[in-house]
């Protein structure tokens, strides 16, 4: 409850507090200005930074990795470019830290340890395409006619 009570009540006070003292201190359209300005910057930053985050993930696939990396830095870039795109100096400021390239590393090394990568045969088995012993393959089907109730012994 308390993240987001701070992300839908006290953040946007917070901006609009900012907005008026930024404002009052440059001007009501040199601070419009600012905030267009950070938005264009912004959007340019999030497409150059997203095809290079694209095109790494799109090399390791190819080579049989995980991008699990880019994938966690897709989701950095996702939500700096709409902390960018809402107007206010605080978004912008958490947005562009998470589309600095070094910024972003470093927030990146961090979580990254307590994520776990699961490959598809488990977590503690290697990938391999040997079948389980456990279990047994065949087909399956039902013919309607003979059904279980028409062969049991009448009484």
């Amino acid at each position: 409850m308390r993240p987001l009570l701070l992300l839908f009540i006290v953040l946007p006070v917070l901006e609009l507090w900012v907005l008026i003292t930024v404002g009052s201190e440059i001007g009501v359209l040199p601070t419009i200005g600012l905030v267009f300005l950070t938005a264009i910057v912004g959007v340019t930053l999030l497409r150059r930074q997203g095809i290079s985050t694209f095109m790494r993930a799109q090399e390791k696939m190819r080579t049989g990795d995980i991008p699990a990396q880019e994938m966690v830095e897709g989701i950095f870039l996702a939500v700096g470019g709409a902390l960018l795109l809402t107007p206010g100096f605080i978004t912008d400021a958490i947005g562009f830290a998470c589309l600095i390239p070094g910024l972003r590393q470093l927030l990146l090394g961090r979580l990254l340890r307590h994520i776990t990568i699961v490959r598809p045969g488990g977590p503690h088995q290697p990938h391999s395409s040997k079948p389980d012993p456990d279990t047994i393959e065949g087909e399956y089907s039902r013919d309607e006619q003979n059904s279980v109730d028409d062969k049991r012994p009448k009484h």
